[in-house]
């Protein structure tokens, strides 16, 4: 069994001066006095460390790893301090070295921020670091350098410029691109570095932080300062041996423009992006890392772990939990080692690897943590504790149980042997008559049964010592046919014989291992255990309880499992994918138990699923037989990735159509029944209902759930339980929202069209909180309505007179009036009313014939006026127009109609039957 461990490099002790570095790495609670790790560099062959002092004292401290002891005793360390009070920006390595017999050593260069840069050459055999040059990288005396990089042969830094040398202009967004970034080639001889001259390549910018990877040097904006401005919505790649810019930003996968790096003024630069930057609202930058490939790995504030690749393509690696809150005081290291990044938040190291998004490990650190690059072995992550130098490697904590020595006390055959005797006594329980329990010890006395007796006798033969002696004696009796029918039976029996011992060695590795090793164990074997459970054909009642079992002592180990069995995947954008087999999904979507149930399908909470989801008392059934693996993975889902289960719903939802639509999958052994999705039977409840459930028994707080609980009824795509999350969204007077679901609905079907219209015109005349969305509204009309339809609604749902008894008398509302006038319906009854007087195309061939012209209407029609003066009698603007102005079309008497002519309050919670 392969883990990752942490293996100590060094303790700090190799290195000279190795107190005061454990003095300065030891964390104090004094923030002045507190050195950050994001100050600590390491030389790319680890011999190195130097520490960027900030407050109270600036400078410059070195730790140096000599080959030999003695040598550190006179050693000359490249300590810098003060230097005038200007700060380091930061410590450059130029070389390392390749060649040690040669004497060789690593080349550094210290910029400080007014410019001066000093190189520095490392040589053990003098002892000591020597410094090389002294230089002015800056043309200006009054520039001030904020960030420095090294490039294959280049010196790129940003550096700010002072106010005389920037655009006059002195507006707020002006003032902050009074910066440039600026490059210059170097070559390291022997005794001396050669520096070209000073090239500007971008100029009139906002300050950038310069990264180098590989060939390509990164500009980000500053983390620290955040403007609210677009120029700060993007980042810029420059590659020096392609001559271009590429501008991307976190919230495209793909780059937006790739320019000539000829056009240096910045503002030229991003003239074209800037109308689309200005309608981004991208996720921040949290940390960032080279991966020395011309990749860039970034951590998002949204959680997402994002690969810049060499081509500008920034793709989703990994998606940590959802209670992930960047905080500036957070710490966060990363970087990428091969096919494996290593990621430190807070004191939480993930293993994670890049081409699949699979976390490999997860390991709980005492302090933060730095991740370095190690030049000899770029594949083994190194790590920057406090206690030393670390590398994490792989071990094997594989116990091999058959090689152990007696003195230990294990006896695999007397084990064997019991465990073949209890098997058969769970065997032959089931299939027995009798009411007594069956035992062991009745199976051995007296000779009752000689089965397990022959079998355990043959898996100790295998266990101790083989059938080579056995086999000769037997021969030697005569017995052949015995021996080959041994031979057979141990044939069919090799796999189960494997696993025994298998699980013998697990369980010796459990009773000798430590804490981590126990751990990695368990990991293990709730994987095993969880996808072997999912693979099954069935799941029976006692398979179902060892699932729940698992999900109760092992929750974050059994999310992870189930994650593999299902091997679910967020994109980043949305959406949750699946790979698993069908096999695995017929178990996750096994209907539920019958003691779930009631006679009606609804599962047994203290109020209807249908109006409202408070759970109060959990299914009787939930302790006898356990949830059904729908509802613990929804549970995994809310526990750890909350955001997931809409999703998780919607892809259940696919499979479960899938699976009815092919006819070998919609066959008895889904359980699934022929009537809508499969769902006309006694136990099968819809998913979004079971989900529901769960939302609910998890979280009894309805107003901590409401959003998540309408996200659920809109995924399943019912529409009752459509009409449901508009009455939620309603009540928490939410009416965009409201408008934009009722749009996106109202076309599923026209019955459902007309309860969410019916809804929204009862609501319009209760109050005048839904105006600015009534010319939205008016267009979900349905197309039978008439202005008769509309006008009964309208009357029957308007407030009642003792809430208007303080509006003053008068054909005029008070303007601060809540009451509904006749001028808001106005576009909806002439729009309804234009559609009313086209001609029908039922009659278009009678009016067509010049033979038979259609009969005049009658001017009066005694019968009609008098219905309409009925229906209007409670109605003082309406009892003024001609009822035989509007015809009474078919529909109105429909029985569908009469579901709509009524109030909200006598709106019960499933408005249609829908299935």
């Amino acid at each position: 069994m392969l883990r990752f461990v942490l293996e100590e490099l060094s303790d700090f002790g190799d290195y000279a001066g190795n107190q005061k570095l454990r003095d300065l790495l030891t964390f104090s609670n004094d923030e002045r006095s507190r050195i950050r790790l994001s100050d600590v560099r390491l030389s790319p062959d680890g011999r190195h460390i130097h520490v960027l002092l900030r407050q109270p004292k600036v400078g410059l401290m070195t730790f140096d790893k000599y080959e030999r002891h003695q040598l550190a005793l006179n050693s000359k360390k490249l300590d810098v301090w003060f230097k005038g009070g200007v700060p380091i920006v930061d410590v450059c390595y130029l070389d390392h070295p390749h060649n040690k017999g040669n004497g060789t050593g690593a080349v550094a260069v210290v910029v400080f921020e007014n410019g001066k840069a000093e190189f520095w050459k490392f040589l053990e055999c003098k002892t000591g670091w020597y410094l090389l040059q002294t230089s002015e990288l800056c043309n200006s005396p009054q520039a001030r350098v904020v960030s420095v990089c090294a490039c294959s042969s280049l010196l790129v830094w940003c550096e700010e410029r002072p106010a005389s040398e920037s655009s006059p202009a002195h507006s707020s967004t002006r003032n902050k691109l009074r910066y440039c970034v600026c490059r210059r080639d170097f070559e390291v001889e022997d005794g001396a570095v050669t520096l070209g001259g000073l090239k500007i390549i971008l100029h009139n910018n906002p300050k950038f932080t310069v990264i180098s990877s590989g060939d390509n040097v990164h500009l980000l904006p500053n983390l620290k300062a955040k403007p609210q401005l677009c120029i700060s919505k993007f980042f810029l790649t420059w590659s020096p041996h392609h001559d271009f810019f590429t501008i991307s930003t976190t919230s495209k996968n793909t780059p937006i423009k790739k320019l000539s790096a000829k056009e240096s003024d910045f503002r030229r630069l991003i003239t074209d992006c800037l109308g689309y930057l200005s309608a981004l609202e991208p996720p921040e930058i949290c940390s960032f890392s080279p991966t020395g490939c011309g990749g860039l790995l970034l951590l998002l504030g949204t959680g997402w772990l994002c690969l810049l690749q060499k081509d500008g393509m920034l793709r989703h690696v990994y998606k940590l939990a959802d209670n992930f809150t960047p905080q500036q005081d957070t710490h966060a290291s990363l970087y990428m080692y091969m096919n494996t990044v290593g990621l430190i938040v807070g004191k939480t190291l993930h293993l994670i690897e890049v081409n699949c998004g699979r976390e490999l490990q997860k390991i709980a650190l005492k302090k933060d943590g730095l991740f370095y690059a190690n030049q000899a072995e770029r594949r083994t992550p190194h790590l920057l504790l406090e206690t030393g130098l670390f590398m994490i490697v792989e071990k094997d904590f594989t116990v091999k149980l058959l090689g152990s020595s007696p003195a230990e006390g294990v006896n695999p055959g007397a084990l064997m042997v019991e465990a073949v005797f209890e098997e058969a006594c769970k065997y032959y329980q089931q299939r027995s008559l009798s009411n007594t329990q069956l035992t062991v010890d009745n199976l051995k006395k007296g000779g009752r049964f000689q089965a397990p007796i022959s079998l355990a006798s043959i898996l100790r033969n295998y266990l101790i010592s083989g059938f080579g002696r056995n086999e000769t004696e037997v021969l030697q009796n005569g017995g052949s046919e015995h021996i080959a029918g041994k031979e057979k039976l141990m044939c069919s029996l090799e796999g189960e014989l494997r696993a025994l011992v298998s699980l013998e060695e697990l369980k010796g590795s459990l009773v000798r291992g430590n804490v981590e090793e126990v751990e990695a164990v368990c990991e293990t074997l709730v994987e095993k255990e969880v996808v072997r459970l999912l693979s099954s054909t069935e799941l029976d009642k006692e398979a179902l309880l060892y699932l729940n079992s698992i999900f109760s002592i092992f929750p974050s180990q059994a999310w992870r499992a189930a994650q593999a069995a299902l091997q679910l995947h967020f994109n980043g954008e949305g959406t949750l994918s699946s790979r698993a087999p069908p096999d695995v999904w017929k178990t996750v979507l096994s209907p539920c138990p019958n003691s779930f149930l009631f006679a009606n399908g609804q599962l047994k909470l203290s109020h209807s699923l249908k109006g409202d989801y408070n759970c109060k008392v959990k299914p009787a059934a939930s302790t006898s037989s356990g949830l059904p693996v729908f509802e613990l993975l929804c549970q995994s889902v809310f526990h750890f990735q909350p955001s997931w289960l809409p999703r998780f719903l919607e892809l259940s939802q696919q499979q479960q159509g899938s699976a009815v639509l092919g006819l070998s999958l919609a066959s008895s052994s889904w359980g699934l029944s022929s009537g809508r999705a499969g769902e006309g039977g006694e136990n099968n409840v819809p998913l979004y209902k079971r989900a529901l459930w769960v939302l609910s028994s998890l979280n009894p707080d309805r107003q901590q759930r409401q959003d998540l609980e309408v996200e659920l009824l809109l995924v399943s795509g019912r529409p009752n339980a459509i009409l449901q999350a508009l009455r939620t969204l309603m009540d928490k007077r939410q009416w965009e929202r409201v408008t934009q679901v009722a749009h996106q609905f109202c076309k599923q079907s026209p019955l459902l069209n007309k309860e969410i219209f019916t809804t929204l015109l009862c609501e319009v005349a209760q109050h005048r909180e839904l105006d600015p969305y009534l010319e939205l509204l008016w267009a979900l009309c349905p197309e039978d309505y008439t202005v008769t339809t509309i006008l009964n609604l309208v009357l029957k749902n308007l407030p009642s007179h003792s809430s208007c008894a303080s509006s003053p008398p008068g054909p005029f509302a008070d303007p601060d009036s809540s009451q509904l006038t006749i001028g808001q319906l106005k576009p909806l009854l002439r729009k309804v009313l234009q559609r009313e007087t086209k001609p029908s195309q039922r009659y278009a061939d009678i009016l067509q014939s010049p033979s038979y012209p259609p009969p005049a209407l009658p001017r009066q029609p005694t019968e009609r006026v008098s219905s309409m003066s009925d229906v209007n009698a409670d109605s003082a603007p309406c009892s003024s127009m001609d009822p035989s102005f509007y015809p009474e079309t078919p529909e109105q008497t429909s029985p569908a109609n009469t579901n709509i002519q009524r109030s909200k309050a006598a709106l019960p919670a499933d408005p249609i039957g829908f299935a």
